[in-house]
């Protein structure tokens, strides 16, 4: 299977525009959006936005991010569905995940405490066996990894996304955020992928077969 990994368009239609026509190109059985969908933007805005992806029939899951309202939660638009605290299915593979961020200086519109993030993380892995493949997809990178490293040094992701995953062992993590931190890490044998942000064009592409290879580019 092939996944199509967006995240932190901040209100960018165009980059939207040219994600859909990626998905198309590659023949991608899944896309994935890893939240800021808006830049402070409204739930109707949000849902616009998602429904440039709907289009072509291929399955888009998402979570809100940090600058996304926190009633997106609850919403999913047609053929679009939101993760957030749940898990889905699409062939061998299963996703489960958890929007917006640790608290952040700037009193962005969602965000939680560490506490309330695990809580999110145990309810979506409820009744779900990590076999293969297993599917984080994660607004906030964890803690201590090269995906949550900003421009000054500091390492600012989840400690609870990063206790999740070394307690659960999920097999790939897709998180965005941390613009500056675009790349792939590891945290024992789960491979973490931010793909940059799609606001400057940037996305990823995972391919699930006997293993995962991961490729990273631009729209």
């Amino acid at each position: 299977m092939k996944v199509l990994v967006g995240t932190d368009f901040h209100g960018n239609k165009e980059a939207f525009e040219a994600f859909a026509l990626k998905a198309e190109e590659e023949h991608v059985d899944v896309m994935v959006i890893c939240g800021d969908i808006t830049h402070f933007g409204s739930l109707q805005e949000a849902k616009n936005l998602l429904s440039l992806l709907t289009g072509l029939r291929i399955p888009v899951l998402f979570v809100p991010g940090n600058c996304d309202p926190p009633s997106l939660t609850g919403v999913d638009v047609e053929g679009a569905r939101c993760i957030h605290g749940k898990n889905v299915a699409y062939g061998d593979l299963r996703f489960l995940g958890v929007g917006g961020s640790p608290p952040t200086p700037f009193s962005t519109p969602f965000e939680m405490t560490e506490e309330k993030i695990m809580n999110t993380l145990n309810k979506a892995a409820d009744n779900l066996s990590f076999d293969r493949w297993s599917v984080l997809v994660s607004h906030a990178p964890p803690f201590n990894t090269k995906l949550d490293k900003v421009f000054l040094g500091h390492h600012v992701g989840s400690r609870s996304v990063r206790r999740f995953i070394e307690e659960r062992k999920p097999s790939v993590v897709f998180c965005g955020h941390i613009h500056e931190a675009k790349g792939e890490d590891r945290i024992n044998g789960t491979i973490l992928v931010n793909p940059g942000s799609a606001r400057h064009w940037n996305y990823a592409k995972a391919t699930f077969g006997d293993d995962i290879k991961v490729e990273f580019s631009l729209l």
